[in-house]
């Protein structure tokens, strides 16, 4: 831990710690992102509405641009009640405390982005959400996400035939794995802060990302064909730590429930709505190709198998058949 997270995580436990009155509350968030990022404005967006609602003096302080590593260190920190109070992490980065977690992010478990809305509304994923703050002591307050997940290539690839043993980065839960391997793709896990390098030095050939994502890693500069596979629909949970959570006064915990739901269907808005436009933004800048991909529909159902044996193994098939469910 460098100094700057243990002041971090000091000042948050000599804050909660200190008598009423005594002392304003401060809470540390993190980002692996800079203040222009759907995942940022959406922190940001968070302590606005706490304030708002709590109504009495508290300071929230945002780490950005990975100064607190990378986002599965801030869920392990979250996790032991240190450094990081709030941050969004990707559900993969959730596996290690909960077999379901990865599963809400997973390839086409959505047909569009209406279906996807649809289902936070329902809030089909709260078994999931149980089982994370049982087993890990972390809250998911909040649902942002909402970027469309395509191929970045070092090469133009338009179909199965052509992605056939594309060396490809993948996160890390297992569910990654087995669809892209599903679909005839060579599979790879590697860090997320590694993936430029890895395609720059002939590792991997391509790596998969939501628009945001690529721009800010500027993966377009080592894979600049981005093959339009739209093969998930992230949801990226603002996450606050449960061990910080129990420390705070009651009303400070229902203003952050409150807040965190409000904030994630922001991030939501943001990230969805972002996305085309800096996919246009790219192209016309010359740093990206789209290439239409002709076989989405193949690639469905070659994954359907894997996800239905993937949800019984994990207990969630019932999430699976309710998602499947909603029209």
């Amino acid at each position: 831990m460098t100094w700057k997270q243990l002041a971090g995580a000091v000042a948050t436990v000599v804050a909660l710690a200190a008598p009423a009155g005594a002392q304003t509350i401060t809470l540390n968030g993190a980002s692996q992102f800079n203040d222009d990022h759907a995942f940022t404005k959406a922190m940001v967006r968070f302590a606005d509405l706490v304030k708002q609602y709590y109504g009495k003096p508290i300071e929230f302080v945002l780490h950005k641009n990975s100064e607190l590593g990378l986002e599965k260190q801030y869920f392990e920190y979250m996790a032991q009640g240190k450094a990081v109070d709030y941050a969004i992490v990707s559900p993969a980065h959730m596996s290690t405390f909960s077999r379901a977690a990865p599963f809400i992010d997973a390839p086409f478990l959505f047909r569009d982005l209406a279906h996807w809305n649809k289902v936070l509304d329902a809030d089909l994923l709260k078994p999931v959400a149980d089982e994370i703050a049982q087993k890990a002591d972390v809250m998911l307050i909040g649902y942002a996400g909402g970027g469309v997940r395509n191929i970045f290539v070092n090469k133009p690839v338009h179909n199965l035939a052509e992605m056939k043993g594309l060396k490809v980065r993948v996160q890390g839960a297992p569910i990654w794995s087995r669809t892209f391997a599903a679909v005839g793709l060579s599979p790879t896990v590697i860090a997320y802060n590694e993936v430029y390098n890895a395609i720059q030095n002939g590792v991997i050939q391509a790596g998969e990302n939501e628009a945001a994502g690529v721009e800010q890693m500027k993966f377009y500069e080592v894979g600049p064909n981005l093959s339009m596979t739209e093969h998930a629909i992230t949801i990226r949970p603002l996450c606050f730590s449960g061990k910080t959570f129990k420390k705070l006064p009651a009303d400070l915990q229902q203003a952050i429930i409150k807040a965190g739901k409000e904030a994630g269907a922001y991030g939501r808005q943001v990230e969805s709505s972002e996305d085309a436009a800096k996919l246009d933004a790219l192209e016309k800048a010359g740093k990206l190709k789209r290439i239409p991909f002709a076989d989405r529909a193949e690639m469905k159902k070659l994954v359907d198998p894997v996800m239905t044996a993937y949800a019984k193994d994990i207990g969630a098939d019932k999430i699976l058949e309710q998602i499947n469910a909603i029209k």
